[in-house]
């Protein structure tokens, strides 16, 4: 679970669904009883109190809560992973706008005798901002960008789509092997240098899978994406969340899932695909390129 694969809405939708429960614990109604002492034996209910309010917690508190959470677990499910029809974010969508309904519905419907306290209030507008950030985030760029943006996980982070150095280095990983030692496909050196003397973005050629000097990039062309770039310059890049590699020659079964908090290698651009290489030198169409992060 990478934090990394969430969206600036999907954190609305979590703050929303926080709101939404902390409004579960107020007062629903209230009663205005002007200088008399009546009110003091009254007693007001909140959402929890079922034999008072049976239908509130589970209309409207309960799918709000609920929605939220399927909307964020879905981002960290590989993309295009659906439940029957749905996907988890739309079925949490949908449960959070029934959630927004119930809390309209349940004002129009009140009783002329009470008003809505608290509880009903900042649970209306709980509800509302969840359903709008969970229904126009796919649509609204500013929303879908990463939560967590390049270099934003605090003080002495690592840059987007890298890991913290590890001991002897890895495909993916800041912090290879040192004394000027190559280590595996993929491994950076430490201290803030370029892998192998190289250009940011520009890997060493003569890597496999890379081209080598005077070489085009990729390989012969696929199914997928058209006539490769010949101007195309390869780079690093990481993904904001985990998104599927399709086979060269088109078809739809995914030879691997390319996962956020790593560095892969883009060989090849074709139209609006990009050619990858994973770490064990598998190639394949990255069909989704939004967001992705560059080396």
């Amino acid at each position: 679970m990478n934090i990394r694969s969430l969206t600036r809405g999907d954190g609305a939708v979590i703050g929303a669904a926080v709101l939404l429960f902390i409004a579960s614990f107020l007062e629903y109604f209230s009663a205005d009883c002007g200088d008399s002492s009546y009110c003091d034996k009254i007693d007001l209910p909140n959402a929890w109190e079922a034999e008072k309010l049976p239908l509130v917690l589970a209309t409207i508190f309960l799918p709000g809560i609920l929605g939220a959470a399927l909307v964020a677990a879905g981002r960290f499910l590989p993309e295009g992973r659906k439940f029957g029809a749905v996907s988890l974010p739309q079925a949490g969508a949908t449960l959070i706008v029934i959630s927004l309904w119930s809390a309209v519905w349940s004002m129009l419907s009140a009783p002329d005798e009470a008003s809505m306290g608290p509880g009903a209030i900042i649970g209306l507008i709980a509800a509302l901002i969840g359903a709008a950030a969970a229904m126009v985030t796919p649509a609204v760029p500013a929303l879908a960008a990463p939560l967590v943006p390049a270099g934003g996980a605090g003080p002495g982070a690592a840059p987007y789509g890298q890991q913290y150095p590890q001991q002897g280095g890895g495909y993916g990983y800041p912090g290879g092997p040192q004394g000027g030692q190559p280590g595996p496909y993929g491994a950076q050196p430490q201290g803030g240098q370029q892998p192998y003397g190289q250009q940011p973005g520009q890997p060493q050629a003569g890597q496999p899978g890379q081209p080598g000097p005077g070489q085009p990039a990729g390989g012969a062309q696929g199914a997928a994406g058209g006539a490769p770039d010949p101007n195309f310059q390869p780079f690093w890049f990481a993904v904001p969340m985990a998104r599927p590699l399709f086979p060269e020659d088109g078809s739809p079964q995914p030879i691997a899932e390319l996962a956020p908090g790593t560095w892969y290698l883009a060989v090849e651009q074709r139209g609006q695909t990009l050619i990858a290489q994973t770490q064990d030198g598998r190639r394949g169409v990255l069909q989704d390129t939004s967001n992705i992060q560059r080396g």
